[in-house]
């Protein structure tokens, strides 16, 4: 079980319910013998009243720290990659011949919808922790063929998404974003639960009525990305494309994924920080760490020695010089005797 930052809060503020508990338990048989352990006052050093909040906070902060150093990964990491890799990103590509106009990306110079295709998944590739996880690509058009399978060369992916009109390798005809997700989806199901991501990449043109199957237990993300001007219409094949943007919502979301209108911009952060093969940026993770360390040592630290304190310095200064008196005196009349 993975703890995040937040259950390691609500862990911590659990413990803070506990000790603070205990802490009222304790003051309350601490009433019963004030008087012999504070003198006729009853009451201790007046700086002791901060002494039950201190290790409320203390138990707290150290439990949180503690709970988080436990959960993030270790900031040594192998430089060759391990080929035990844990992790999948399933890409969908459309190569049908409407990934040819060229009406997409953020320019006022317009590429192809396949080029800027390729550029958007290169953000994604850009992103991988590539020592743990294996790339597959399915590229479809009126049929799905598998291209690359569960490989670690981000280099061959890249040269597999530059734009060059794969449409040759099939037969002419509409375009059939099912089978491409149905030939993706029977790749990802020997993987582990939870491993993967799909990535389907389409301008939508053509798109088939049919449902994609069930997703497998594998697949943990789902984005469907659109590529071309879903505006203005351009002419191939004998009909007009454009990005069908309604249809590629109502896949992501028979897919139950996220829908993301590529045309001009890349995915962003927060989409991509949610993928389950995506590295953790390492300043959020070495900011978190730290601010672990120093709560787990600050909670620690009030923990060792508030007792000590309250030992050292608990009673009232002059109950305190009035017992080391009468131990003097006592002192005194044993040397004497």
């Amino acid at each position: 079980m993975v703890i995040t930052p937040m259950m390691a809060f609500l862990i911590a503020v659990v413990v803070a319910v506990v000790v603070a508990a205990v802490e009222s338990i304790h003051h309350r048989r601490i009433r019963r013998i004030a008087f012999l352990a504070f003198g006729p006052t009853g009451r201790p050093a007046r700086w002791t009243a901060i002494a039950s909040p201190l290790r409320v906070f203390g138990a707290a902060a150290a439990t949180w720290g503690l709970l988080v150093l436990a959960s993030l990964d270790p900031q040594i990491r192998n430089e060759t990659p391990e080929r035990e890799a844990s992790k999948h990103l399933l890409i969908a590509l459309d190569v049908s011949p409407s990934m040819q106009l060229m009406d997409a990306g953020p320019d006022v110079e317009k590429i192809s919808r396949a080029a800027w295709a390729g550029k958007l998944v290169q953000g994604v590739l850009d992103r991988l922790d590539a020592s743990t996880t294996r790339i597959s690509l399915v590229a479809f058009y009126t049929d799905a063929l598998p291209v690359l399978t569960e490989t670690f060369d981000n280099e061959v992916v890249r040269n597999a998404l530059d734009g060059l009109p794969m449409s040759t390798a099939f037969e002419s005809g509409a375009t059939k974003i099912s089978e491409g997700v149905t030939k993706a989806l029977e790749v990802a199901k020997p993987w582990m639960p939870g491993t993967a991501t799909l990535l389907v990449v389409s301008d939508g043109d053509e798109l088939a009525a049919s449902s994609p199957p069930r997703l497998p237990a594998s697949i943990a993300d789902t984005i469907v990305i659109g590529v071309g001007d879903p505006q203005r219409t351009l002419q191939v094949g004998g009909h007009a494309s454009r990005q069908d943007t309604v249809s590629l919502k109502q896949l992501a979301a028979r897919l139950g994924g996220t829908f993301h209108e590529g045309n001009r911009k890349h995915l962003g952060s927060e989409l991509l920080n949610d993928l389950t093969m995506i590295e953790p940026r390492l300043g959020d993770a070495a900011g978190l760490r730290e601010l672990a360390i120093f709560f787990a040592v600050t909670g620690a630290s009030i923990l060792a020695l508030i007792g000590p304190a309250l030992a050292a310095a608990g009673r009232p200064r002059s109950w305190s010089r009035g017992w080391k008196r009468e131990d003097d005196a006592a002192v005194t009349r044993q040397g004497v005797a």
